[in-house]
């Protein structure tokens, strides 16, 4: 059995040892499944590239449809972000999203589902970036993994140490607002880690759709922590 089947079926075998990302409440909270592909004909790279008009198109949506949040993002291949020149370095751009975003207001908190400690942090403080940045480290059944929260405000960094114990249901992070979060409209960037390949407060979010596959292989779909309904999953 590979890390991430192992990684599945113990966590599917006690989801009550699982605690929340954010404050969700399955019974009475509605999510809106946000998609950034190019299969989405009401965005285009334009929009998403120029951050206030976006961050208006995305609360009124919210507001429309009675949402708490917008979810999505696992694997998908996200073309329409051919506005964002972080991710044009070569002519194999990257544009496979590897982590869940998770959308609201700014100052949302953010909690971590799981006790283990930090592992690094850092503010990744370039446009399209995450900003501020912190990544914990859990121990589950005689597996390592890794979860990076990015995007967070600046104020999440404060009082943290590497190697610091964070117990279950800590709130470690809030949402960061556009001019410090790397540039976005408010959101949490949660991803999964197998390995992080040597990697200190910063980790790959978005990748070249090419390597998709030996990907798979050491990040698994966030969502086996974060437990959200069936209908906004990859």
């Amino acid at each position: 059995m590979d890390a991430t089947h192992a990684l599945a079926t113990h966590l599917d075998n006690y989801p009550h040892a699982i605690g929340k990302v954010v404050d969700f409440d399955a019974g009475n909270d509605k999510l809106f499944p946000l998609d950034l592909t190019a299969d989405n004909t009401e965005l285009n790279a334009g929009l998403i590239a120029d951050t206030q008009k976006f961050d208006e198109w995305l609360t009124a949506k919210l507001k429309a449809t009675g949402s708490r949040y917008a979810v999505g993002g696992y694997m998908e291949h996200r073309t329409i972000y051919a506005g964002r020149s972080l991710f044009d370095e070569s002519d194999d751009p990257r544009r496979l999203h590897l982590g869940v975003d998770i959308w609201a207001a700014a100052d949302t908190p953010v909690y971590t589902p799981l006790p283990g400690i930090v592992h690094s942090f850092q503010d990744n403080d370039n446009f399209g970036d995450y900003g501020p940045t912190i990544i914990l480290q859990y121990d589950i059944a005689g597996l390592t993994l890794y979860s990076l929260y990015g995007h967070l405000s600046r104020t999440s960094l404060l009082h943290l140490a590497v190697g610091q114990v964070i117990d279950k249901g800590t709130q470690i992070a809030t949402f960061g607002a556009i001019p410090e979060n790397g540039h976005w409209s408010p959101h949490l960037h949660f991803q999964l880690m197998l390995d992080m390949q040597g990697k200190q407060g910063d980790y790959p979010g978005v990748a070249k759709f090419s390597e998709k596959e030996s990907w798979l292989s050491i990040i698994p779909d966030p969502n086996l922590i974060l437990q959200f309904p069936a209908t906004i999953k990859s």
